[in-house]
């Protein structure tokens, strides 16, 4: 018996996204708290991601990781950037930033030329957590039970929204997914006091990292520390975010579009 493509959400860990994402070269199209994404979780999928969406390949790759134990085992960072990230959990905020893999972390890096279709040039990717609960109990499974990891993008073409709901992420990204879990009404029950034009369509995103990839030193306190974390994209949560950096970082740098 054929699979529907489009199912609805259960509000659980949905099995036939999960069993797809097992299979070589699988794409399922999930909500999250901003819009739909694209996830895969190899080369063959990655590029069928790529094509999907027209995307330049410059750009870091997105990993979404379903716990700080998944985080912290696959991206280098310090004890400050640490901290945000923690806080961002424990608050239940969408955040990513920018970061180096750590060396052991490498190992979980589909052994398939992924690494160079999820990685700027620089070696770095963006680490998201709190991205909404569908993905993330996808995400979970599949680190929990094989060590997979799930990588992402918006699904839409590329520079163009979503607008928050399945019929808009465009003929090319319908047709190539393999499934589409529609979550219209989780995407609309984030941000219940917005309106599809006044929405945020996109996390927050911040650089850890210097123009060569490596990390930002430690600021312990001291100020006018130069290189500091850069918020490189606002979004979701975009003011909260903004405290919590200011909390851990004496310095830090907002520059809208500076990456992309």
């Amino acid at each position: 018996m054929t699979q529907e493509k489009h199912i609805k959400w259960n509000g659980t860990v949905q099995q036939e996204a999960l069993d797809l994402l097992k299979d070589e070269g699988k794409v399922v199209v999930c909500p999250t708290k901003v819009g739909y994404i694209i996830t895969t979780c190899d080369k063959p999928g990655l590029e069928r991601k790529f094509s999907a969406k027209n995307r330049n390949r410059n750009k870091p790759g997105v990993v979404l990781c379903g716990s700080l134990e998944q985080l912290f085992e696959l991206a280098d960072m310090t004890e400050e950037m640490k901290a945000v990230y923690k806080k961002c959990w424990e608050e239940d905020i969408l955040f990513g930033a920018i970061l180096p893999w750590k060396e052991s972390g490498k190992q979980y890096i589909p052994n398939d030329g992924s690494d160079e279709l999820m990685t700027d040039v620089r070696g770095t990717s963006c680490f998201v957590v709190k991205f909404g609960v569908p993905g993330e109990q996808i995400s979970s499974a599949l680190w929990e039970s094989d060590k997979k990891l799930l990588f992402a993008s918006s699904a839409n073409p590329s520079g163009k929204g979503n607008r928050g709901l399945v019929a808009g992420i465009g003929e090319q990204i319908e047709n190539e997914a393999d499934l589409i879990l529609d979550g219209d009404e989780y995407v609309a029950s984030i941000q219940p006091d917005k309106t599809i034009d006044t929405r945020y369509e996109q996390g927050v995103m911040v650089s850890f990292v210097d123009k060569d990839g490596k990390l930002v030193p430690e600021q312990n306190g001291e100020r006018s520390i130069s290189p500091a974390p850069v918020v490189i994209r606002k979004g979701l949560a975009i003011d909260r975010i903004m405290m919590i950096l200011a909390d851990n970082f004496n310095s830090w740098d907002y520059r809208q579009g500076e990456y992309y």
